[in-house]
């Protein structure tokens, strides 16, 4: 293994840990309760994890189809992918606030089942991750799913996916430490 796949694993290792520990033993109405504000429930934040991945991993395990295997140490962002992560992925206090793309909205109610889909969901990324291990992913490029005329990298895309995962479960438990939340 390189350095890139033990540190993301260990990055979902750390979301499923935290995923648990926010969603585990919540009932449906707590799950998706919302704030006064209009904000996205704990449920509809890990549902939208759950879309994101779904949409996100086939382009990119399609990408790596009939490569020519060359591994790399490290991913390495390039300028517009370093933008994105820094300014629409990452949690950051200035981070943009931008809708969710129409294919990765989440639903008006969700089902206390979303933590297993979630976990499955990182599951999969795993088995991309171990894959992908093989190849060049600084080289490699997949079209955006979300938004058709920009490119990333797979090693980029690996790395939106981790990054949106610490986003929103952080978000998730903004939400759930909220005074008004149903205890």
């Amino acid at each position: 293994m390189t350095r890139w796949d033990v540190r993301l694993i260990s990055e979902l290792d750390a979301a499923d840990e935290r995923a648990r520990g926010l969603v585990g033993g919540l009932s449906a109405e707590q799950l998706n309760w919302q704030p006064a504000s209009g904000g996205w429930s704990v449920g509809q934040c890990m549902e939208h994890l759950c879309i994101t991945n779904e949409v996100y991993l086939p382009p990119m395990a399609g990408a790596l189809e009939s490569k020519k295997k060359q591994t790399v140490e490290d991913i390495r962002p390039g300028w517009f992918g370093r933008y994105f992560l820094r300014n629409f992925v990452e949690p950051a206090p200035n981070l943009k606030r931008v809708p969710a793309p129409k294919k990765i909205v989440r639903s008006a109610k969700v089902e206390t089942s979303v933590l297993e889909r979630f976990l499955t969901s990182n599951r999969a990324t795993r088995d991309l991750i171990g894959r992908a291990g093989e190849y060049d992913v600084n080289k490699i490029r997949f079209r955006n799913p979300l938004i058709a005329v920009i490119w990333f990298t797979v090693g980029t895309g690996l790395e939106i996916v981790s990054g949106h995962e610490r986003r929103h479960l952080l978000q998730a438990y903004r939400v759930k430490a909220l005074p008004d939340f149903p205890r």
